[in-house]
């Protein structure tokens, strides 16, 4: 049996980012996932529904709606910004949650989808990932409900190379890819 393909979407553009820190960790715990980070989301212009068409959308937002509908799962690391999720990352969300034309589907419709998240603060990205959940409502995507990982106090969590060394959170990562590839293997049996 092949891996599933998993792309995993950083909301922090931020080199040390925590969020990302925990994509690495998900690559390093996949328990046999095959998760690919995806480092373009700096590139993605903001969003315009006048160039939302097949033939009038930027080349990056075309590559990555291909990506997340050739992907078997995503994986979605958010920080807190505002009590909500990042621009940059609701963004990229809009412009891959559209079929204006009825030609090409809709890349986030019943994907299986797992979100985490980290922040130094208390409380971490609780309210960050409740806004995610809310947009993927919309969207009907398929979302892991259990368990949650919320990395709080994030800086306490990571060594200074940026490694997850938190023995709970790193169990919590792994049964959250655990559902995750259970969520895939279902949505393959369905189609």
């Amino acid at each position: 049996m092949s891996n599933h393909t998993v792309l995993a979407l950083s909301g922090s553009l931020r080199a040390d980012s925590h969020n990302t820190a925990l994509l690495r960790a998900a690559q390093k715990y996949s328990g046999g996932l095959d998760i690919e980070i995806y480092d373009g989301l700096r590139e993605i212009p903001p969003y315009d529904r006048d160039l939302d068409t097949p033939d009038r959308r930027p080349a990056v937002v075309a590559d990555l709606r291909r990506r997340i509908t050739a992907a078997d799962g995503l994986l979605i690391a958010t920080p807190e910004y505002n009590y909500s999720i990042p621009g940059v990352l609701k963004n990229a969300l809009d412009w891959v949650s559209t079929d204006w034309t009825k030609t090409e589907g809709l890349p986030l419709l019943r994907k299986p989808i797992a979100i985490l998240g980290a922040a130094p603060t208390q409380f971490g990205s609780v309210r960050a990932q409740l806004a995610l959940r809310q947009v993927f409502v919309w969207t009907n995507s398929d979302v892991v409900a259990k368990p949650e990982v919320i990395a709080f106090r994030s800086h306490e969590r990571f060594d200074d190379a940026g490694n997850l060394v938190d023995e709970a959170t790193i169990e919590l990562l792994e049964d959250l890819l655990a559902v995750l590839s259970v969520k895939i293997e279902r949505a393959q049996g369905q189609s």
